[in-house]
């Protein structure tokens, strides 16, 4: 069983089995047909993945690891807000009739700001202190902007990066206000475990430990039936995790730029219905 299935499974029983239920509150998400969307949930889950040993993505069930790749990198490359950018449709529910989701994500990361160095944006400036400061304990990002949160049609769920470089290896820890674990629990994790690897190579470094901090870990109700059913399953051997080793430039990288190499996971045909 891969490392990913252990933890994830862990995470389910421990909230299913201890979690607290949000039935006696007014909670603002709602189902497609109005229902409110009430969830049990642990607080501050802390998950650690070493991407020496593995790759981590679930195996008890499928990850779309292309489409994860696609929206990672429209934020962190592209720095878009608008849903014409992106190739899937998971962000349709929050976009105007623009195709924006306002001052959310992507346009936090590409907004400039000035240093001593010169102007750079977030996402430019952990790249250059990945190179030029390594020792340095404040390589981070935040796009928790609370000035700008009136203009988000969502408040960011996974908000802040922060990168730290022991000997040659990229640590980093991911830091989620929210986290819905059927629907997104290992999609962020793949992202993000993709980022590390990113930021190392064009670094020249070697990816080491993601930290997944997450403040809200929940299940909502109408998931609890699909989740059971995913604790029955046995895991799978990890894949393995192929990154074009040819890529110096963070801007460089595409989605053909990574692949998968053994992923088999279980066959998954529950249809999860997504609270808005």
């Amino acid at each position: 069983m891969s490392r990913a299935d252990e933890i994830f499974k862990q995470n389910i029983r421990d909230i299913l089995t201890h979690g607290v239920w949000d039935t006696d509150q007014n909670v603002r998400p709602h189902w497609e047909d109005g229902a409110p969307a009430h969830t049990v949930k642990k607080f501050g889950v802390v998950n650690r993945y070493n991407l020496k040993e593995e790759f981590p993505i679930l195996t008890i069930r499928r990850t779309y690891f292309k489409t994860c790749i696609d929206e990672l990198l429209w934020i962190w490359q592209m720095k878009s807000n608008n849903i014409h950018d992106l190739r899937g449709h998971i962000w349709d529910s929050w976009a105007d009739e623009s195709g924006s989701i306002g001052k959310a994500y992507g346009y936090q990361l590409g907004v400039k700001h000035q240093y001593p160095e010169g102007e750079m944006d977030q996402v430019d400036r952990v790249l250059y202190d990945l190179k030029h400061n390594p020792a340095s304990r404040r390589i981070l990002t935040n796009i928790y902007n609370f000035q700008d949160l009136h203009e988000m049609a969502l408040y960011p769920c996974a908000y802040s990066m922060t990168f730290n470089v022991s000997g040659n290896t990229l640590n980093a820890i991911l830091n989620q206000r929210s986290q819905d674990m059927l629907a997104a629990n290992n999609w962020n994790v793949v992202q993000y475990a993709v980022l590390v690897h990113m930021m190392a190579q064009v670094s020249g470094l070697e990816a080491g430990e993601l930290v997944h901090v997450i403040a809200d870990a929940h299940i909502y109700d109408r998931h609890v039936p699909i989740v059971e059913k995913m604790l029955d399953k046995e895991g799978r051997e990890a894949p393995r995790f192929i990154i074009d080793k040819s890529v110096t430039d963070f801007y460089s990288f595409t989605r053909d730029s990574f692949s998968l190499q053994g992923y088999e996971p279980h066959p998954f045909e529950d249809k999860i219905p997504v609270a808005i």
